[in-house]
């Protein structure tokens, strides 16, 4: 964990964003792979981790934000804990290594949540996105599971979006240390890309990595042949010459810090001509959006630069017409590109989302857009310095998605369908590098992993 001065101070500047109450922040319990005894893996809460640092389950901090005190719940381990998990830190001793001095058996919370509600006091809480957490909390406070959302304090959400967001020194090390890992994972995957290779061999071995060299994956290894699908778990597919392999994958640092990288290579190592130029298109696309992050910018507007990029090299290759701009303002980029830019990066691969994209993304300045496209767009709204931003324009050739359109006659003006139909069986191409907003613009993060055509095939031939 960090020094528990950093803890104490993030606590504090939550109590700055507040008014009065109590802060209840509950961490995760283990949850039943196939039966009680047999668990996941263990993942704290993130913004647990946040504010308190302690990973471990069944814990619970409290910020009394009238009386200025922090309070951390849990239980010591008794003997026949012990036996199985070894002599561990009392509560007491791991409260003080993030600055907190107040503890208390876990059975103490629902008496100080109980009297804090029956003195009309607010008690601030966060959406909870699991069920054990649902339960525990809707328990606390008698309030029905259903209600918990809508109850969830607007003001601490806000207050957390706003701290977390900004990464400070330490933070942003650590993240880089898991770009530093997904550099060999990517790499390693490069060069097993071989003609005869099942994508499963490749997904375990670049797991195998992240595990050995940091924490677990951060997401589950996006890793396929058919990379026109965005988010493909499938495994089971046998590499071909003539194929491009998507490897959409990150990992966690031991403080649960996350990296997010994508890149895309041909099978056998050299890009035939066809996926050497739409290659360079999603390439061009990424130093641009890039190359246009600034503290102030609208994250939107660098989202429609890349989009503009991309009709400009689809209509240079005969696949768009018309003018460019038009195209854009009207969405007809969205059959190719239908996703968002990126999104934010830190202790969550998608960065507090559980919060509410709304929250996190949005504001009163930039409003989400309900259009096709653009309403995946997760986060729109003006940089700040310190923010980790992924950048991860893409093509994609969707069959379905091509079918629909044409039989719609939708864009028409914009796309050339003829063209279009010999592309159905491409695939896609992402490229995505984990970014940090600076004084100056942008920097990426992490040692460079290849990404132009030159370092991918020579590094696929190394």
């Amino acid at each position: 964990m960090f020094p528990a001065k950093v803890y104490s101070e993030r606590r504090a500047k939550l109590r700055k964003e507040l008014s009065k109450g109590l802060v209840l922040f509950l961490g995760n319990q283990d949850s039943a792979f196939n039966y009680p005894a047999n668990t996941y893996s263990f993942r704290q809460d993130s913004s647990f981790l946040y504010f308190f640092g302690l990973d471990h389950p069944d814990l619970a901090g409290v910020i009394d934000l009238d009386n200025g005190t922090d309070h951390v719940f849990g239980n010591d381990l008794d003997i026949n804990d012990i036996i199985w998990m070894g002599k561990q830190p009392t509560i007491k001793e791991q409260a003080l290594n993030v600055g907190v001095d107040n503890t208390a058996p876990l059975k103490e919370l629902s008496v100080l949540i109980k009297d804090a509600l029956e003195k009309g006091r607010m008690i601030h809480f966060l959406p909870p996105y699991r069920g054990e957490t649902t339960l525990w909390l809707s328990d606390l406070l008698d309030l029905h599971h259903l209600k918990l959302r809508e109850h969830a304090s607007i003001e601490l959400i806000k207050g957390v979006i706003k701290l977390r967001m900004v990464k400070d020194d330490l933070e942003i090390d650590e993240i880089e240390k898991m770009i530093n890992v997904a550099w060999l994972m990517h790499t390693t995957a490069m060069k097993m890309a071989k003609p005869g290779v099942v994508e499963q061999e490749i997904a375990g071995v670049i797991e195998g990595i992240a595990l050995s060299h940091g924490g677990p994956v951060s997401f589950p290894v996006i890793l396929s042949i058919n990379g026109q699908t965005l988010h493909n778990h499938y495994h089971g597919n046998t590499l071909s010459e003539g194929r491009m392999l998507v490897i959409d994958a990150g990992c966690e640092s031991d403080l649960h810090y996350a990296s997010d990288i994508t890149r895309t290579v041909p099978v056998g190592g050299k890009f035939t001509q066809r996926q050497k130029e739409i290659y360079e298109v999603v390439l061009k696309a990424n130093l641009a959006a890039t190359g246009a992050v600034k503290i102030g910018v609208p994250f939107r507007e660098i989202h429609l630069l890349a989009a503009t990029e991309i009709v400009k090299g689809l209509k240079a290759l005969g696949l768009m017409k018309g003018d460019v701009k038009e195209a854009v303002n009207k969405g007809a980029h969205t059959l190719f590109f239908p996703h968002g830019l990126g999104h934010p990066m830190g202790l969550d691969v998608h960065d507090l989302e559980g919060l509410g994209e709304i929250f996190v993304g949005y504001d009163n300045e930039v409003i989400r857009s309900k259009e096709f496209g653009l309403a995946f767009l997760r986060f729109g709204r003006k940089l700040q310095k310190n923010f980790v931003m992924t950048i991860e324009p893409g093509i994609y050739f969707i069959p379905e998605l091509i079918d629909s359109w044409k039989n719609e006659n939708k864009m028409a003006e914009f796309i050339n369908y003829d063209k279009v139909e010999t592309y159905k069986d491409f695939g896609g191409i992402r490229i995505e590098d984990d970014i940090l907003v600076t004084d100056n613009g942008a920097r990426v993060l992490g040692k460079p992993i290849p990404k132009t055509v030159e370092e991918v095939e020579k590094t696929m031939k190394s």
